[in-house]
């Protein structure tokens, strides 16, 4: 009560010293911001295991936490004919491995006051941990166990199977998964390893037994070809000694499979051609819809772009932040959403370039008429300096709260690694953000996007919403279903 009071009379005294203060505050205009300040990150530091696992740690002392994540070549982009079976096989690491069943993993992983976590995205399959220091030995004994030991139990593959399989079925009425599915498949060919959807669908999902995911992972799992981050309270040293004594023992793989598990290059180039030659609109049919779920795209670009900082400032401007012009237009403007935002999506095999937003079934065409205008605008005009200004404070300002924990340091890492771009990648980052101009903004979006050759996906009530679609220009639509292939009309 004491500490309460002094705190209290010292906020009083300080109204009473500075009364002026408040009354000269000139507040109908924001605060100049100082120049983004320099962002110094804690070095990478890098050392391997005899067996060839890569070892990358992030020494931060901040808090007593270690997070090791692991992460093995074999994403969705390899599942080939079996879609969805790397996600699958993630999935049923921590479902059994060694003597424990899924319970005894969960229930030791909170006795050692730990978060662990198995999944697989278009690119790795990863094991993470993340714990406190005092736990670290135990805990990273359970992780190995998880990762390098797997039942893959015939029970337990009969359960996650019947578990997706269910899981497919709910996508169907759920209209923003529908949009997605749909418009990756339209927009990336048959053949493209982004054609399907990351868990596959219910023809790829019902073969899956314990036979075939014992046999990708005895393909993909391999410690030359993996790569262990390390970041938290704990030293290079440290670090060394604990990998060296839970993944020591893991056999190396033949030069064969670790090439299919991990190709070189860190550009890949598609396998089919991913060219669009005009606007294609394409109609997932949701009777009765209150909503139309819009989706507009196409193929996007490198991550080793030259143009990469100056494309994040672009799309910042037009989607990518809740100042943008989609958002403020169709969202505080229009009134037709609760959110519109567009981005690119960046892998080894570039994904794409998606606007979208949810708005009311009677504004879709609308709503479509808006996206192309700004889209067209920002080709065809400079953006303003305060556009410009915000934008790249936004990105500049917003760098080190990516860096904040070890969970972000850790992704961070594995973004680098992914790409194969140096460990001081970030270590200029803010200059070259404040470095763009508006003449570089626009240069990219004429260059990086395409308004005239898109594929646009809208999932909604067809009866109320295409004739005013159509009546637009944008291209002939038909109706598709949620795997992108044609419905009769």
């Amino acid at each position: 009560m004491t500490h309460r009071v002094l705190a209290l009379l010292g906020i009083a005294t300080i109204g009473v010293l500075h009364p002026s203060s408040a009354q000269n505050l000139d507040r109908t205009t924001p605060p100049v911001l100082s120049p983004p300040p320099s962002l110094r990150l804690p070095p990478i530091e890098a050392a391997s295991l005899p067996n060839g696992l890569a070892l990358y740690v992030v020494e931060m002392r901040e808090v007593p936490v270690v997070q090791f994540s692991l992460a093995v070549p074999g994403g969705g982009r390899q599942d080939g004919a079996r879609p969805g079976l790397s996600s699958f096989a993630a999935d049923l690491l921590d479902e059994g491995a060694d003597t424990l069943d899924a319970f005894g993993i969960a229930a030791l992983a909170e006795y050692y006051g730990a978060d662990l976590s198995t999944y697989a995205d278009w690119d790795a399959m990863v094991v993470s941990l993340k714990v406190p220091y005092r736990n670290l030995d135990s805990a990273l004994s359970l992780m190995a166990t998880v990762a390098l030991r797997p039942s893959f139990r015939d029970i337990d593959v009969a359960r996650q199977r019947d578990l997706r399989l269910a899981r497919i079925l709910q996508q169907r009425d759920r209209p923003e998964s529908v949009a997605n599915l749909a418009f990756n498949a339209l927009v990336f060919p048959a053949g493209h390893p982004y054609h399907a959807s990351l868990t596959g669908d219910s023809l790829s999902t019902i073969g899956l037994d314990s036979t075939i995911v014992r046999e990708f992972y005895a393909q993909v799992f391999c410690p030359n070809a993996a790569t262990l981050v390390v970041t938290g309270s704990v030293s290079v040293a440290e670090a060394m000694q604990a990998a060296q004594s839970h993944f020591g023992t893991w056999q190396r793989c033949q030069a064969s499979a670790v090439a299919e598990a991990a190709p070189a290059q860190h550009d890949l180039t598609s396998p089919v051609d991913l060219s669009i030659d005009r606007t294609h609109v394409f109609l997932v049919d949701k009777p009765g819809a209150p909503q139309s779920v819009i989706r507009i795209g196409w193929p996007g670009i490198s991550r080793h772009s030259a143009d990469y900082i100056i494309i994040e400032v672009m799309n910042t401007i037009l989607g990518g932040s809740f100042s943008s012009r989609l958002n403020s237009n169709l969202r505080e403007t229009k009134g037709y959403t609760y959110g519109a935002w567009s981005g690119f999506a960046y892998r080894p095999l570039p994904g794409p370039f998606t606007a979208g937003a949810s708005v009311r079934t009677d504004v879709t065409d609308s709503a479509l008429v808006e996206f192309f205008r700004e889209i067209r605008t920002i080709r065809d005009s400079a953006v303003t300096p305060t556009e410009l200004d915000r934008a790249k404070a936004y990105l500049a300002l917003g760098l080190a709260g990516e860096f904040e924990t070890t969970s972000q340091m850790a992704g961070k890492v594995m973004e680098l690694l992914t790409f194969g771009l140096p460990r001081t990648y970030y270590d200029d980052y803010v200059q070259r953000v404040m470095a763009v101009t508006a003449a570089d903004v626009q240069r990219v979006a004429r260059e990086y996007l395409q308004p005239d050759r898109t594929v646009v996906v809208v999932v909604g009530d067809v009866a109320s919403i295409r004739a005013p679609m159509d009546a637009l220009g944008l291209g002939a639509s038909s109706i598709r279903d949620l795997a992108g292939q044609p419905v009769a009309n």
